[in-house]
Order: C-alpha cells, then sequence, then structure tokens
C-alpha cells in the first residue's frame, strides 16, 4: 500500500479495519436515566479540572442506553455514569464512564472522539411492570437500576433538554515513551433528535464494589428522578476546548 493509501485510512488493522468509516445514525435509542444525590468529596476527586461541579447539589446520573437499530455498527447496549458540571459558566454533563458490549463501538468511541468507553455487559429490558438496567463487569454485577414501567408520561420537550445538554469528556493518548501525546478535554452536543416517547416513574438504583469498576466510588445517597425516554438521533462531532498540554489553568 502506498504512503499516500495509508494517509486515507483512519483506524487498524488495515484488512480489517476495527470499525466502519461512516457517521452512525441511531433509530429507538432508549434510555433509562436515574438522577441521584452522592458525596461531593467523591465528585471532587474524579472530576477534572477545569470543570466544576456544584458543591451545594452534588447529583450524578446513571444511565442505560440500548440501541436499538443503528447504521454501521447494528444494536448494542451501553450504560454508565455521568456528572452535572459546569465550563466556563456554562452547565453540562461530564462522562465519567461508559460499560459496552459491542466492539466496533467501544473502540470508534474512544479513537474518533474520546467516550471513555470500556467493554462491559449492560442490559436493559423489562421485566413484568418493571424496567431494569444492569451492567456487568466480566462475570459481576456492578449496577443494577430498577424504575416503574412507563407510569407517568413526561413532557417530551424536558425529555429532549435531559439528552441534548453540553456533554464534555477527557481524552488522552499516551506516545510511545509513556508520556501523554493528547491530553484534551473536548465538548459535544446532541441537536438532531426526535424523541418519540417519555416517561418517569418510581426508580431504585444500587452500584456494588469492583476494584476495576469502581462505579460505587460515587455512592448513591438519594435517588432525585428518573426517566424512560425513546429516540432518534445523530451523535455530533467533538470540538477541542482545553488543552492540558498547552494552557494554563485560569
Amino acid at each position: 500500500m502506498k504512503i499516500e493509501d495509508v494517509r486515507l485510512q483512519i483506524n487498524t488493522p488495515l484488512p480489517n479495519q476495527a470499525y466502519p468509516p461512516v457517521m452512525a445514525r441511531f433509530t429507538d435509542r432508549e434510555y433509562l436515566n436515574i438522577v441521584y444525590r452522592t458525596d461531593a468529596d467523591a465528585l471532587r476527586a474524579v472530576v477534572p479540572e477545569p470543570l466544576q461541579i456544584d458543591e451545594r447539589e452534588p447529583l450524578v446520573r446513571f444511565e442505560i442506553m440500548r440501541m436499538n437499530e443503528v447504521t454501521a455498527y447494528g444494536p448494542y447496549t451501553e450504560g454508565g455514569l455521568v456528572v452535572p458540571v459546569t465550563f466556563d459558566a456554562e452547565p453540562g454533563e461530564y462522562l465519567h464512564s461508559m460499560y459496552l458490549d459491542s466492539f466496533p463501538a467501544t473502540v470508534a468511541g474512544r479513537e474518533l472522539s474520546a467516550y471513555p468507553k470500556v467493554i462491559g455487559a449492560p442490559k436493559l429490558y423489562v421485566d413484568g411492570p418493571t424496567l431494569v438496567g444492569t451492567i456487568d463487569f466480566g462475570t459481576l454485577r456492578i449496577a443494577t437500576a430498577t424504575m416503574g414501567y412507563k407510569h407517568y408520561e413526561l413532557d417530551k420537550r424536558d425529555a429532549e433538554a435531559q439528552i441534548t445538554v453540553p456533554t464534555f469528556m477527557l481524552k488522552t493518548v499516551p506516545g510511545y515513551d509513556g508520556a501523554p501525546r493528547v491530553q484534551e478535554l473536548v465538548r459535544t452536543q446532541i441537536s438532531d433528535v426526535v424523541v418519540k416517547e417519555a416517561y418517569t416513574g418510581p426508580a431504585r438504583l444500587q452500584l456494588f464494589q469492583h476494584a476495576l469498576a469502581p462505579l460505587a466510588d460515587l455512592p448513591v445517597l438519594e435517588v432525585v428522578s428518573a426517566s424512560h425516554i425513546n429516540t432518534d438521533l445523530t451523535l455530533a462531532p467533538v470540538k477541542l476546548v482545553f488543552n492540558y498540554l498547552t494552557e494554563e489553568m485560569r
């Protein structure tokens, strides 16, 4: 393969690339969101500056997303924790951790942008009158969420506002000497979205201790709200907002 042809490739291995070089469209992307109050000191320990948490209201959003139809990738499920933050006075969310059951979607999310994705086994399903979301890491359960199935309709504008807030992510790529070659804070925001259904209801969340998947380090002190949302959407590209290797903290 000639050098000019190599330069056209966006990922490896060249004969069988790890993920497709196309923009994915999500149809019937289904969310289970549970917002809970946690310990402020625990949040401060994991949210990177220059992002700021709300000291008076230390919240976390647990999410499970079932991708029922995704162009190029096929169906998969992911879940993890998201933290409300501000950056330059703009409210948003920091993606703290994400667990997926799709290798192509995991690698694409990390390489093409900065989604903090690792392989796991999340599930979202209906158990009688209950919507259930779980995450396993290896053979062990690290999260179980339950919500009353479609108890009360949620205003679709409120549902859209929940999933279209600015999202911030940290990307670190080491060089061959082990030192960071890339270390950046990036921002993205979903704008191309159609909310089909939205509900709220009673919810509970359990997080379990695990040395390598420490979701429980952000303990559940009180469940604040819950939502179950079905959407069609396209993810937006990310934009650099802070370079840790060249910028000074303001």
